[in-house]
Parts: C-alpha cells; structure tokens; sequence
C-alpha cells in the first residue's frame, strides 16, 4: 500500500533490520523499541488490524510469534517477553503488527506505559544478527 512504510519495509524499499521472514510474514526490529531487541511481526500483505488477518494466515502468524518470543530469551538473554498487538487505536503505523518486546524482571517497564530507547551507531544490526542466529538454530 502506498505510504505505508511497512509495506516499504517490506518491498526493501526502506532500510528494515529484518530478523525473520517467511512467504506470509516479515519480522524486523522496531525503530523506536521499547528495550532493545523489540521486533514487529507483519503480515507481508497489507492488512491493518488483526480481525482483517485472513485464517489461513492466523496459524502462522502465531507460531511466528511463538519463534520470536522465544528468540529474545535465546539471543538476548531476556527472561522472558511482552506481546502485544494495537488495534487502531495507539496502532501507530495502520499495519498489522505483533511487537515482541524481551522482557528482564526489574525492567521499569509497568502497564501500558511504553517508554522508547534508541540504538547506538551499528547496535540495531547487532541485535538483529544475534536474533537471526537464535532463529535459524532455533
């Protein structure tokens, strides 16, 4: 879809740090991640929330999810990770999307407050190299 910079991300039209990807499904680091190692997961075809995600895509879409979840913990030695997808509202970029956020007990993350950090020079291809690793092994 025109303007939309996941599409764009998508096509590789717009830089992405792409961490896993499938025929259905891209998964790439978010820009402004709530810690570092957030990914999104996004359908490749343009859908804007999940009640628009066709079912034979549902399944996959999840067991994308479940990869993700446990490659923060491997890659990053998070604990553990917080999943979750906007609908239309607080949905920032009007895409599906699933943020895979890794998760450390003491954090300071609390409710739906999302702080944002931001990666050093080279750090956002680090991360997402350490994620593709766990992911192929995985």
């Amino acid at each position: 879809m025109d303007g939309c910079v996941f599409c764009q991300i998508i096509a590789g039209e717009v830089p992405g740090h792409v961490v896993l990807e499938t025929d259905d499904l891209v998964a790439f680091l978010d820009t402004r991640p709530v810690f570092k190692g957030h990914v999104l997961l996004v359908p490749r075809t343009h859908l804007e929330t999940l009640p628009d995600l066709p079912a034979d895509l549902r399944d996959g879409f999840l067991a994308a999810a479940q990869r993700l979840a446990t490659g923060v913990k491997d890659a990053l030695g998070a604990q553990g990770s917080f999943v979750a997808i906007n609908n239309t509202v607080s949905q920032s970029v009007p895409h599906l999307h699933m943020h895979v956020v890794p998760r450390t007990k003491g954090d300071g993350l609390r409710g739906f407050f999302w702080p944002r950090t931001k990666y050093g020079d080279g750090e956002a291809a680090a991360y997402a190299e350490r994620l593709r690793d766990a992911l192929a092994s995985g």
